[in-house]
């Protein structure tokens, strides 16, 4: 079964159980707003795909894994759109969920995705619940505090800010997840993996921070110049846009030399660069960034 289908059918299956009745109708329809068009699916994309590596032990438990990752995301969307953070309108080229309903329907969009991704991991977890909870501690570490996403949130308010800890948690934590999260559902110790999450979150940052920088509005989907409006740390900002390239470059060669051996370390190899080339925005393309698998 291709994986996009995996996702979407894991990813609907728990939309639909959140939202049966007597489920509050907007509420109901407004997660499956927030989840749907999906876009390029790259944090359960990778969880898949090294629970595949490790020898996909549980395709229950890491389908579980990957839509709970996939929901996780999108309540930060969520929450990261209100006004009180990037106030955006525009979100995957359609309203913001508190444009498309309203602010407090908003919040409880996000908290009911946030609890429903923990909720997705426990219903699947019969087959190893030991796994199972690793599953569920994995994601709350990377999404809470002192490492996960609400910390990368958090360091927008100090005064100073490390760069590299500010991506790490609010972009690195939830790839660090997913590959953690494959290879815990692949039968497979997650250690070895998180420095492959680590530098595919870091690109990711420095991609967005690209794409904020040299593209528009229309094209990307939602507000541009959001760090410069909110005066965020930014990799194009810190390091020029040269600078961010190679940069990204740089991070893109360390996640394929990073992935640790397994039986789908080939096939592992190449989904990582075809991640890359997803990720590079069209400018820097332009600029002769172009990672390749080893040997190749």
């Amino acid at each position: 079964m291709p994986l996009k289908t995996r996702i979407d059918a894991a990813l609907m299956a728990a939309i639909r159980e959140a939202g049966a009745d007597p489920a509050p109708q907007q509420l109901g329809t407004a997660l499956e707003y927030a989840v749907t068009p999906g876009g390029a699916r790259i944090r359960p994309t990778i969880c898949l795909s090294v629970a595949m590596a490790c020898g996909d032990k549980h395709p229950m438990m890491a389908d579980a894994a990957a839509a709970a990752l996939e929901i996780m995301h999108c309540a930060s969307l969520v929450h990261d759109d209100l006004p009180s953070f990037d106030d955006a309108d525009t979100r995957r080229g359609k309203p913001s969920v508190h444009k498309a309903y309203n602010e407090p329907l908003a919040v409880l969009t996000g908290d009911s995705l946030i609890i429903l991704a923990f909720e997705t991991i426990a219903r699947a977890g019969h087959p190893d619940p030991k796994a199972a909870l690793d599953l569920i501690m994995t994601l709350t570490k990377r999404s809470g505090m002192p490492f996960g996403i609400c910390a990368g949130q958090g360091w927008e308010s100090e005064k100073e800010v490390n760069l590299s800890a500010y991506h790490l948690a609010k972009t690195g934590a939830l790839f660090m997840a997913a590959t953690e999260m494959g290879a815990i559902a692949g039968g497979q110790d997650p250690e070895p993996w998180v420095e492959l999450g680590a530098h595919i979150g870091e690109a990711f940052q420095v991609a967005d921070d690209l794409r904020d920088a040299l593209m528009d509005e229309t094209t990307l989907g939602k507000p541009v110049g959001q760090d410069d409006l909110h005066g965020r740390p930014n990799a194009v900002t810190e390091l020029g846009v040269d600078g961010a390239t190679r940069r990204l470059r740089n991070i893109l060669s360390g996640a394929i030399s990073s992935i640790p051996s397994c039986p789908g370390e080939a096939s592992l190899a190449l989904m990582v660069q075809a991640t890359a080339e997803k990720i590079i925005p069209e400018p820097a393309r332009h600029l002769g960034l172009n990672p390749t698998v080893p040997g190749e």
